[in-house]
């Protein structure tokens, strides 16, 4: 592609328009097939109705993802949210999960449509170095959500034994879900599916039984979803409200949601069946983040009917005179409200096996949780669960705004690119997106212990801000923004020459 003369709109067969064309090189030997390589049939069914057998064959992909929306980083959300602020930010919690719903159907159109996952997409598109960067940011993403998983698992076995199992033995009882998922990888796609199904069905039926346990003022509850307001709030309900806006929204779950959608067999050859294909994974995820969202519900109302404006002591007297006097010792005995400290708290195309990859994200994660279970204390655990909410609000935008460039590009995504509205839509995410990170570093930043610490932020400020100013360039560019365009990124307008369409393999 050369700066003298613009690049001609390529023509392309079919909607799968970067996938690759046949090579006459010799094929390398496939690497071991996994669940994600499996295909799914779709049944046939009469063409322009909705069918049962239909959707579900969609279903899977969708509640997959919606674990993300239950991860201990959530559920710390929604235990503080409902000991600080009572009902008052239910309606954050139902806008935020809106939110996380419109940022997932991007993802699963961009898979659907183009026959890659987001991460695919982005080596195709993005020069080494950026790219690079890119996958480092979603990397630690995971590991993060990893330490999260680690950090709930050891407090949670710390609590139902009362202390008799330590935090560092929960650390150590994490591995075996490693192994125990990655021995699920020889049974198949759907038998995965149907094992996460039926987690998400034991935490509903368990919260929603804590939930009529409770009783909750249904009213007052229907004024905190329905109305977005806050009175009497404050500094810790606004951190609270930002901390689950940024909890729900997870950076490496887009990345996920485009890459699970691959596994039905569409033929991207007829628009009918990729129209009808966005419209069944929207209808599952609606679905799957509907019941996530009402899981959330139960745990903020739950706690907010438990514990907002209660003592510790109260509290302590509760515990102490019930069946659960074991785990009084939880609530010191003073009158200091309850905070809840118990839980507070595709790129470069690497040919890796996936035992070695999932095994190097979990040892990162592990590792450095073990040491802070053996040489500190529970609430030492919870400051690092509140650290990795703020890590995963800052890496956001390295998912959003990929998402949101790929699918607004006519050349990639045909007339299945965003509308406007779409646009307008998942642009305002974006900035608020922006205005949550801004507002954790401001936050934070005077929390540093020490005055070298500002030279290290300052050098990770730069690198974040690049990347992010890159970014946010490629996406105006993608947007048809065609002054900023430079010679060698024209393919954010044009797509791909045909030569490099084929730089992976389907």
């Amino acid at each position: 592609m050369t700066g003298d003369k613009s690049p001609q709109r390529l023509s392309r067969p079919s909607y799968g328009s970067i996938s690759s064309p046949p090579s006459s090189e010799p094929q390398q030997e496939p690497p071991r097939t996994t669940y994600l390589s499996e295909k799914i049939p779709i049944p046939d069914t009469e063409l322009g109705t909705f069918s049962l057998r239909k959707l579900w064959a969609f279903t899977g992909p969708g509640f997959l993802m919606s674990i993300a929306f239950l991860d201990p980083g959530n559920i710390e959300s929604d235990l503080q949210a409902g000991a600080v602020a009572g009902f008052k930010l239910l309606w954050v919690l139902l806008w935020a999960t809106v939110l996380g719903l419109l940022c997932q159907r991007l993802a699963a159109r961009l898979g659907v449509v183009t026959g890659k996952d987001l991460g695919e997409v982005c080596h195709l598109y993005y020069p080494k170095v950026p790219r690079t960067l890119l996958w480092l940011t979603i990397e630690l993403a995971i590991v993060g959500s990893d330490m999260q998983e680690v950090i709930g698992t050891a407090i949670a076995f710390s609590l139902l034994s009362a202390g008799r199992i330590p935090l560092w033995g929960g650390v150590l009882i994490t591995i075996v879900d490693t192994f125990f998922f990655l021995f699920l990888d020889n049974y198949g796609l759907r038998k995965l599916e149907a094992f996460f199904g039926f987690l998400i069905t034991i935490m509903a039926l368990t919260f929603g039984y804590e939930y009529v346990v409770a009783r909750p003022a249904q009213l007052a509850v229907l004024r905190g979803l329905l109305l977005p307001s806050c009175p009497g709030c404050g500094h810790p309900e606004l951190l609270q409200a930002v901390g689950i806006v940024g909890a729900i929204i997870m950076p490496h779950n887009i990345y996920l949601h485009s890459a699970l959608v691959k596994s039905r067999e569409i033929d991207r050859s007829r628009r009918t069946d990729i129209r009808e294909a966005n419209m069944y994974f929207l209808i599952e995820a609606t679905i799957a983040l509907s019941v996530s969202f009402f899981i959330n519900l139960f745990v903020v109302a739950v706690f907010g009917q438990a514990f907002y404006q209660q003592s510790n002591e109260a509290a302590f007297n509760v515990c102490a005179n019930s069946s659960l006097h074991d785990y009084a010792k939880i609530f010191p005995k003073n009158n200091l409200t309850v905070e809840v400290d118990i839980y507070q708290g595709g790129f470069l195309k690497l040919r890796w096996s996936r035992f070695a990859r999932v095994l190097l994200t979990r040892s990162c994660a592990i590792l450095p949780t073990v040491l802070v279970a053996v040489f500190r204390d529970l609430k030492d655990l919870s400051g690092l669960n509140d650290l990795l909410n703020v890590l995963q609000s800052l890496l956001l935008p390295f998912a959003v705004l990929p998402i949101l460039t790929f699918t607004s590009m006519p050349a990639l995504m045909q007339e299945f690119a965003n509308s406007r509205l779409s646009k307008a839509i998942a642009s305002s995410i974006m900035a608020l997106i922006c205005a949550i990170n801004l507002y954790f570093v401001v936050t934070y930043l005077p929390s540093l212990p020490h005055p070298a610490y500002f030279v290290l932020v300052a050098l990770l400020a730069a690198v974040y801000l690049g990347l992010t100013t890159y970014l946010v360039w490629t996406c105006l560019i993608a947007h048809g923004a065609t002054l900023l365009a430079h010679s060698s990124h024209q393919h954010f307008l044009y797509g791909l020459p045909e030569e490099e369409r084929g730089t992976i393999s389907g």
